[in-house]
C-alpha cells in the first residue's frame, strides 16, 4: 500500500467513509467433524479462514484513508486459503463454463487444483477463458443475456472481488444497495418507503440506465478502478476478464465495451462504475444544486430519486443525461420518467382534475399512494402484475413437465416457490397479491393431478389437505419499514 496523498483527485468531492461491518469467520465450536475429514484438516482449514479475515481487516482500516491508493493487493489474491473458501462460496449447482468443470468434480482433487491456480497466478501463467452465453427469461417476457464463466475464473474472480469489497465498501455512499456484503433489495424498498413517507417528496424520478452491463465504457472503469488501486496485477486480472470475450453457438465474439453479467466480480465493477458516474455526482449535485429535499435510492442500474420541487427534478434529469452521456451510457426512454407522487399528490392531482397519481415499479414491486384507515398518507407496494404472470407461466410450464412426478416431489417444488415468493413479496399491505399467488398454485397443482389419470379421484379435500401439508401459509412475513428501519438505525 503506498500513500500518494490528494494528487489523484477523485472525479467528485469525497464523502465521509461509511463504515461496513465486516463479515465475522465462521465459528466452529461444537460442530462436528465433516464426514471423511480428519481433525489436521478441519483445523488448517480454521487457521485459513481466520488469516484471510485478518488480512482482509487491515485492508479495511487501511482503506478508511481517501487519499490511498493500494500497490501491494496481488498476493492476498492467489493466497490458497482465500482461494479455497471463495470456492466454497461459489453456487455448488451452477451451470459450467465452455470446459464443462463443474464445482462438484474440481472439489474431488481440491487442494492439487488450488495450488496449481496459485502457481499460475503468481507466475503470470493464469489466462482467463471466454464466458459461455446463456438466457434467462425476464418478467416483461425478454430474455435477459447472461454469461457462464468456467470454473477457476470464477474461483479468482471472486477472490478479487472479496479483496476489492474491504476497500471500496469503505467508499460507497449509503443510498447504493445493490449486490453489497450486508445489503439487500429489502433495505433499499425500506429506506425508499421511510424517504417518501418522512421527507418532504412530492415528485419522482424513476430511471433505468439503458442496456448498462452492455454499453459500460471499459476504458472509463478502468480509470476508476485505478484511483485506489495502484496493484497493476489486479488491474490486469480485470483487463483480461473484460477483454476475455464471448462464446455462443462456437462463435468467439470479442467485448469492446460493456461487461458480462454472471461473473462473480461484475456486480462490483458495475458498482464502482456508478460510483463515480452517479453517486457522488448525485450527491455533490443535491448539496449544491437542490434548493428542496432531495432522496435517492440505487440498486444496480435501478436508481428512485425523490425531489421536492418539480423544476428540479427536471434540472436534474437534464444533467444526468449530459452526464451519463459523457460515460457512454443512457437512460432508458421508456422507463425514465418524473411523475407526481407523494402525501400531496392526491390533493394537487384532484384540485386539476387530473385523477388518482401514477404509481412506478421498484425491485418487483408498484408503489401507489395510498391511504391508512385513518387518512393518513402511506405508500402501498403491490407485487408487479408482469412479476406475478411470468412467475405463474414458470410454474405452469414446470408442472407440465413434472406431471408424473410422485407427489412428494411435486410438493417439495411448489414449496420452495411459493416460500421464496412469500419470503420477497410479503411485505405489509400486500397480503392480496400473495394470496392471490397462492391460490394461482394450487389450482395449476390441482389442474395437474387431475389430467394425471382419466380415472381421476381427486377431490377438494383432499387438495386442502395436499396444499396444508406442502405449501406455506400466504402471510405477510416482513415488518412495516418504518419500524425496521428504528431497529436497525
Amino acid at each position: 500500500m503506498h500513500d500518494r496523498g490528494k494528487s489523484h483527485s477523485p472525479i467528485l468531492p469525497e464523502k465521509s467513509p461509511n463504515n461496513a461491518p465486516s463479515r465475522a469467520a465462521e465459528g466452529m465450536e461444537g460442530r462436528g467433524l465433516a464426514k471423511g475429514k480428519t481433525l489436521e484438516h478441519n483445523t488448517l482449514r480454521t487457521q485459513g479462514r481466520d488469516g484471510v479475515h485478518h488480512a482482509l481487516e487491515r485492508i479495511r482500516e487501511a482503506a478508511k484513508d481517501k487519499g490511498k491508493r493500494f500497490t501491494a493487493l496481488f498476493h492476498h489474491v492467489y493466497s490458497v486459503e482465500l482461494l479455497r473458501e471463495s470456492y466454497f462460496d461459489l453456487r455448488r449447482e451452477a451451470a459450467p463454463g465452455i470446459d464443462g468443470e463443474t464445482w462438484r468434480h474440481y472439489g474431488g482433487n481440491l487442494d492439487e487444483h488450488l495450488r496449481d491456480l496459485s502457481c499460475r497466478l503468481k507466475r503470470g501463467a493464469y489466462r482467463a477463458r471466454p464466458v459461455r452465453r446463456a438466457y434467462v427469461p425476464k418478467g416483461d417476457g425478454r430474455e435477459r443475456p447472461i454469461g457462464l464463466p468456467v470454473l477457476e475464473d470464477k474461483i479468482v474472480q471472486r477472490a478479487v472481488t472479496e479483496v476489492l469489497n474491504a476497500i471500496y465498501e469503505q467508499d460507497f455512499i449509503g443510498f447504493s444497495y445493490g449486490f453489497r456484503p450486508g445489503r439487500s433489495a429489502h433495505q433499499a424498498l425500506d429506506m425508499l418507503v421511510v424517504g417518501l413517507m418522512t421527507r418532504k417528496v412530492n415528485w419522482v424520478l424513476d430511471a433505468d440506465i439503458q442496456k448498462f452491463f452492455d454499453t459500460l465504457d471499459q476504458r472509463w472503469l478502468v480509470t476508476c478502478i485505478e484511483r485506489r488501486i495502484g496493484d497493476r496485477r489486479i488491474v490486469r486480472l480485470i483487463q483480461k476478464w473484460l477483454k476475455a470475450g464471448v462464446l455462443e453457438k462456437g462463435k468467439w465474439t470479442a467485448s469492446e465495451v460493456g461487461t458480462v453479467q454472471g461473473g462473480s466480480i461484475s456486480p462490483l465493477l458495475a458498482n464502482i462504475y456508478l460510483h463515480y458516474v452517479f453517486d457522488l455526482w448525485v450527491h455533490h449535485w443535491r448539496k449544491t444544486q437542490a434548493g428542496g429535499e432531495v432522496i435517492v435510492v440505487r440498486y444496480a442500474d435501478d436508481f428512485i430519486v425523490g425531489f421536492k420541487y418539480r423544476r428540479e427534478a427536471e434540472r436534474l434529469l437534464a444533467d444526468l443525461r449530459r452526464r451519463l452521456q459523457r460515460f457512454g451510457l443512457a437512460l432508458h426512454p421508456d422507463k425514465t420518467r418524473i411523475l407526481q407522487f407523494g402525501r400531496f399528490a392526491r390533493q394537487d392531482r384532484s384540485c386539476c382534475g387530473q385523477g388518482k397519481p401514477e404509481t412506478f415499479n421498484f425491485l418487483g414491486f408498484t408503489h401507489i399512494c395510498g391511504r391508512t384507515k385513518q387518512g393518513k398518507f402511506t405508500v402501498l407496494r403491490k407485487t408487479m402484475r408482469t412479476r406475478l404472470q411470468a412467475k405463474l407461466k414458470e410454474v405452469r410450464q414446470e408442472l407440465r413437465q413434472r406431471m408424473h412426478d410422485p407427489i412428494p416431489e411435486q410438493g417439495a417444488y411448489l414449496r420452495s416457490v411459493v416460500g421464496g415468493h412469500i419470503r420477497y413479496y410479503g411485505v405489509p399491505l400486500n397480503g392480496r397479491s400473495i394470496s392471490t399467488f397462492h391460490k394461482e398454485v394450487c389450482w395449476l397443482w390441482l389442474k395437474v393431478l387431475k389430467r394425471r389419470s382419466q380415472k381421476d379421484r381427486m377431490t377438494w379435500d383432499k387438495m386442502k389437505r395436499l396444499v396444508n401439508r406442502w405449501l406455506p401459509p400466504a402471510r405477510v412475513c416482513h415488518p412495516y419499514s418504518l419500524d425496521r428501519v428504528g431497529v436497525t438505525t
